[in-house]
């Protein structure tokens, strides 16, 4: 079934910490709001594949998080349903920080996260998933757009230096010396610049903040996080799609959001890499991922990826967000352990990743990690 018909899952406001309780009942409410009332929720033909289908697989798989994995995930909930089509996957698209935090909770069974877990969160995870915690496993590289709304512009250079003023408060204006001297033959209009971020505990925040503190520490003096600084004076919208939205009805408004929501009608920067500009593609982006490493002092099976965004790897667009499937390592129900390792070995396949990159222009896994990435999987376990 086209990826376009699935249903999308309900999406809650998350605007500031809730408690793990709270978290997990609007979490699993949601959830249970959505998947209720058929038996194959992505209708006929979902219904077709069971009568006609051998699997043994059955029951419900409950996941929340990253709105910028959501395309992907919808891709990939259609696919497994063809292939599993008595198993129920639904999927919150919350936000990256209230996707872990429901799974620290245990209102789910999985999270999707462009932000891997924290050393305070690998540790809360123990007294959910057991001694060795949740592990993080990569499953989604997408760059990150800097996204404007400039009629008649649909493309600008940029630096990194250029951006963090930009978005810190320092330049508020398109005709700015900074902005007219990386794109002298572009007709910059005069129009007030409205810069829009996220509301919501965000992985692309998180991963956008920690650009501009590796790429240009002297104009960006705030550390990474998953929130917004405050006192900046920007707009807010929740998600990627809202501040998608806030950009494209707002003439001269700039945000930042995964690549795979901005469409044609807003512009795109380029980054500059080294000597040469390069354009946002999926392509770039995992260039820009082959350069990272793992996290060091993480668990065996946990693929937590530092990645260079200094890089002047010629091709690479450093602007990037390796989303995470983030899983227990061990779980008490049997059911629960089949449907997870199903699930994430049709993530991590070559099918599942082309019905990503088709569906979110997303960057294949390279060979390599994606090997990785199912060797972490086989590892979950039966715990008592």
């Amino acid at each position: 079934m086209p990826h376009q018909a699935h249903q999308q899952m309900a999406t809650f406001s998350v605007l500031r910490p809730a408690p793990k309780r709270r978290i997990a009942l609007m979490l699993g409410l949601g959830l249970l709001l959505t998947g209720c009332g058929a038996d194959y929720p992505l209708g006929d033909a979902q219904r077709q594949a069971a009568e006609n289908n051998t699997s043994h697989l059955s029951g419900t798989l409950t996941g929340g998080g990253s709105s910028a994995q959501n395309s992907a995930m919808n891709a990939w909930i259609g696919g497994f349903a063809s292939r599993h089509p008595k198993v129920q996957v639904q999927y919150a698209s919350v936000g990256s920080g209230a996707g872990r935090a429901g799974l620290l909770a245990g209102a789910t069974q999985f999270a999707g996260s462009d932000a891997y877990l924290k050393e305070s969160e690998v540790a809360r995870s123990q007294q959910t998933c057991g001694p060795e915690g949740a592990i993080n496993i990569p499953v989604y590289i997408s760059p990150i757009s800097i996204a404007f709304n400039l009629p008649g512009i649909k493309e600008l250079d940029f630096d990194a230096a250029t951006i963090a003023k930009i978005f810190s408060g320092t330049i508020t204006s398109w005709q700015d010396p900074a902005i007219k001297a990386l794109n002298p033959d572009a007709a910059l209009p005069d129009v007030p610049m409205t810069v829009v971020a996220r509301s919501d505990d965000s992985g692309t925040t998180e991963n956008f903040t920690d650009y501009l503190h590796a790429a240009a520490p002297e104009n960006w003096t705030h550390d990474p996080s998953g929130s917004w600084p405050g006192g900046l004076g920007t707009e807010q919208a929740q998600g990627n799609s809202g501040v998608v939205t806030t950009v494209a009805r707002t003439a001269g408004a700039v945000t930042y959001a995964d690549d795979s929501l901005v469409d044609a009608t807003l512009g795109k920067g380029t980054l500059k890499v080294g000597d040469s500009f390069v354009s946002v593609s999926g392509e770039a982006a995992a260039i820009a991922v082959s350069a990272s490493h793992r996290v060091p002092g993480r668990h065996g099976n946990d693929i937590a990826l530092e990645l260079d965004r200094a890089t002047t790897k010629p091709g690479a667009y450093p602007l990037v967000l390796v989303s995470y499937f983030i899983v227990c390592s061990g779980y008490t129900d049997a059911n629960s352990l089949e449907l997870v390792k199903a699930f994430g070995h049709y993530i991590v396949s070559d099918e599942g990743q082309k019905v990503a990159a088709d569906s979110a222009k997303s960057a294949p896994m390279p060979q390599d990690l994606a090997a990785e990435a199912a060797a972490a999987i086989d590892s979950i376990t039966l715990r008592q």
